[in-house]
């Protein structure tokens, strides 16, 4: 098993390297990689010992950052390598002021493994949610360092439950302690005699409420709001839910003021969604932070030209529409439900179960076609009640699960010595 996984990760890189010839995201993936054991070798002894926490990519930090922020609070002196998969998650974390240093993960083979454990010699390591790499894992167990999956959820059709998913089980007795989302993940993993597993709740929760606390403002979002009328803010938007919003918008009786964050904001759809959105229409760089809310009492749609914003422009929500739900899958629905803000999603959320408990809740909106796009936001919109009673179930929703960071950092912290 574990040659036929060493394979098909091999295959996996081959073929990111074949595709970076015309495929912009493989190209930065190879590209970020040159040079890297360079750099690592570089930081070598200012990392000897340090906490290595590694993620997916963007959505994966944010729900280990809590982690390691309050691991840091306590351990000021301790250093952090912070690595990657994906580019974005990189390039978006790249400057993290609580890291030592932020890096690529190395590929995933077994000299790579045990040159990264001995450079580095970490002390404790954190992986997030779903990352699971055979050869990094058994490099970590066998020099004995203490690693830790946190806000891991688990599924009945995942590797681990099949019958051919020996060295995906293999790597699950790898973790010191599993942190779970859930108690079904844990019946799950008991299923197949994994026993190393704690119900902590998902630290997602205590991150958004940490960015609620903080209540940070945006100018120019602030003074849109306080010019007249209902605000809907969209939220990682893709060209299908675009798509949508311009259907049902067109025969909503609610007229509100959007402000959409695509989740890809180049150019080409920054520019489509500029033609295509309800006018007057203007973007966020062509204000500073000394607007007024008399610069927006004509405006109908501001479109976010920039990163970075969405989770604090939630606030200024009075409906939310997050994207993502008619491909691959919702984006994150906690950052709006923080702000006690009702969310509208498309149909693929299954695999997210933050979607089902605010659906159950009262506070999200599952949509399939305009039609019920229409018919949610005229309801959200236009009953002052309706809106009240769906945004007191979405903030309650989040407020009641906070925690999960306390209830892992102490097991964490009690390894880290």
């Amino acid at each position: 098993m574990p040659i036929l996984y060493s394979a098909a990760v091999g295959a996996y890189h081959l073929g990111v390297r074949i595709a970076a010839r015309w495929n912009p995201k493989a190209k930065a993936w190879v590209q970020g990689r040159e040079g890297q054991w360079e750099r690592l070798t570089a930081k070598r002894e200012v990392l000897k010992g340090c906490l290595w926490m590694h993620c997916a990519s963007v959505g994966e930090f944010e729900q280990g950052r809590p982690v390691l922020e309050a691991i840091k609070a306590q351990r000021p002196d301790l250093p952090v390598l912070l690595t990657f998969f994906s580019p974005s998650g990189y390039e978006a974390r790249k400057d993290y002021a609580l890291a030592t240093h932020v890096d690529y993960l190395p590929a995933d083979s077994a000299s790579n493994a045990q040159r990264l454990v001995e450079l580095i010699a970490p002390r404790a390591a954190i992986f997030v949610k779903y990352e699971f790499w055979y050869h990094h894992l058994h490099a970590l167990m066998a020099k004995a360092i203490p690693t830790f999956l946190v806000s891991a959820i688990f599924r009945e059709g995942q590797p681990f439950f099949k019958w051919y998913g020996e060295a995906w089980r293999e790597m699950l007795g790898c973790y010191a302690r599993i942190f779970t989302q859930d108690e079904a993940s844990k019946d799950l993993l008991a299923s197949i005699g994994v026993t190393n597993v704690m119900v902590s709740g998902d630290t997602r929760f205590d991150r958004v409420a940490a960015i609620v606390a903080a209540q940070e403002e945006l100018p120019i979002a602030q003074a849109l709001a306080k010019a007249s009328g209902r605000v809907l803010v969209c939220g990682s938007t893709w060209p299908a839910d675009e798509r949508l919003l311009l259907k049902a918008l067109q025969v909503t009786r609610a007229t509100p003021r959007i402000l959409i964050a695509p989740h890809e904001p180049s150019k080409e759809h920054l520019d489509a969604i500029d033609r295509d959105f309800p006018e007057p229409l203007r973007a966020w760089s062509a204000f500073d932070d000394d607007a007024n809310a008399a610069q927006f009492s004509e405006l109908r749609t501001l479109l976010i030209d920039r990163m970075g914003l969405l989770a604090r422009l939630y606030k200024y929500a009075d409906v939310a529409y997050v994207g993502g739900g008619f491909g691959d899958g919702i984006h994150s629905l906690l950052e709006a439900a923080a702000w006690g803000k009702p969310m509208i999603f498309g149909p693929k959320h299954t695999k997210f179960a933050e979607a089902k408990g605010l659906i159950d809740a009262g506070g999200g909106f599952e949509v399939r076609n305009a039609d019920e796009l229409r018919a949610v936001l005229d309801r959200l919109l236009g009953d002052t009640d309706a809106l009240s009673k769906a945004s007191e179930a979405a903030g309650n929703y989040v407020r009641d699960r906070v925690g999960a960071t306390e209830r892992t950092v102490g097991e964490v912290l009690a390894r880290v010595v």
